[in-house]
């Protein structure tokens, strides 16, 4: 009895053994697998003074920030020091030319007039930088951007077709309209007709409200919205901080603007597009937290899964463009 149940111990031992070895066989076999698959590598930091490379020749972005002469230094600065310096081109645009440099618009400062050097600004890069971009990005003086995502989307589009991006929004305008906090984007294209809609009267002063206003612009002169979601329904521009998102509400009223969003919002930790472009209502210290976050943060060992599926340039809809 003695001898079998050693035998029987022995056989036992032999067996884990070998099923263990196949299982862990099997395992390794399985993850060298999915990593030719699903392309797993590492990403690459750019470094902080390095500017943004086009993913194609037709994505120079020229970006062109919104300031005034009170936020030079509290504001404006520090997107100067962190993600305006990876656009092609950069202006910063206020009432008032300054060695930061700023560009002089001869338009007075105030909410009222944000229209007015939203105008003015389109159609001092129309008349100075056009042939120095393809695309033409606005954004406030306390928004963050990661312009190679930015590069990413743009990727996709022809400049010389009219193509509008940003955070869609729904109310006042049949189309729809860009978040002007979100920042949002002009194909070459789309900044002729823009100018020309000024030029022919098709377009007017109407509003103060900038980006509900320039959206009515865009729709009169037949400049299509772009869905900037990625393929899970993300969104990339937010013209909320990511604590706005990334965090759950209890139940109750929507804020408005969620109420304002075309698509639906997402809410908790899959919030956001893993490809996001912008936050909006970033104090100084949280842009170099996220330039940090962006550039620099990397788990150790930790392998990012590039999933070329996922970028929202390769959505099933192929970034849906709306038509009226």
């Amino acid at each position: 009895m003695r001898l079998r149940s050693r035998l029987t111990f022995a056989s036992g031992l032999v067996i884990g053994f070998m099923t263990l070895h196949v299982l862990l066989d099997w395992d390794l076999h399985t993850l060298q697998h999915v990593s030719k698959e699903e392309h797993f590598h590492q990403p690459v930091d750019r470094g902080d003074n390095m500017a943004a490379n086009s993913t194609n020749s037709t994505t120079r972005i020229l970006c062109w920030i919104m300031t005034s002469p009170k936020n030079l230094q509290s504001r404006t600065v520090h997107a100067r020091e962190t993600w305006a310096k990876r656009c092609d081109v950069t202006l910063y645009m206020s009432s008032t030319e300054t060695a930061f440099p700023t560009v002089a618009l001869n338009v007075s400062e105030g909410r009222e007039n944000l229209y007015w050097k939203t105008i003015r600004a389109f159609q001092y890069i129309h008349d100075k930088h056009l042939d120095q971009a393809d695309w033409f990005f606005k954004a406030d003086d306390d928004t963050f951007v990661v312009v190679e995502n930015l590069h990413l989307i743009l990727s996709s589009f022809n400049p010389e077709e009219p193509y509008y991006l940003g955070r869609r929004f729904s109310p006042f305008v049949k189309q729809g309209y860009m978040s002007g906090g979100a920042g949002y984007v002009l194909s070459k294209e789309a900044l002729r007709r823009f100018v020309k809609g000024f030029e022919t009267g098709e377009c007017t002063h109407f509003s103060s409200i900038e980006d509900m206003a320039l959206g009515k612009c865009m729709e009169t002169m037949k400049v299509p919205v772009v869905d900037t979601r990625d393929v899970l329904g993300r969104h990339t521009f937010h013209p909320f901080p990511l604590d706005k998102y990334v965090i759950r509400k209890p139940p109750g009223p929507q804020a408005w603007h969620m109420i304002y969003d075309h698509y639906p919002v997402i809410e908790g930790p899959d919030c956001c597009s893993d490809y996001a472009v912008s936050f909006h209502y970033i104090r100084p210290v949280q842009m170099y937290m996220l330039q940090y976050m962006t550039y620099h943060l990397r788990p150790f060992a930790y392998k990012y899964r590039f999933n070329t599926a996922m970028h929202p340039r390769n959505r099933t809809t192929k970034a849906t463009v709306t038509t009226m």
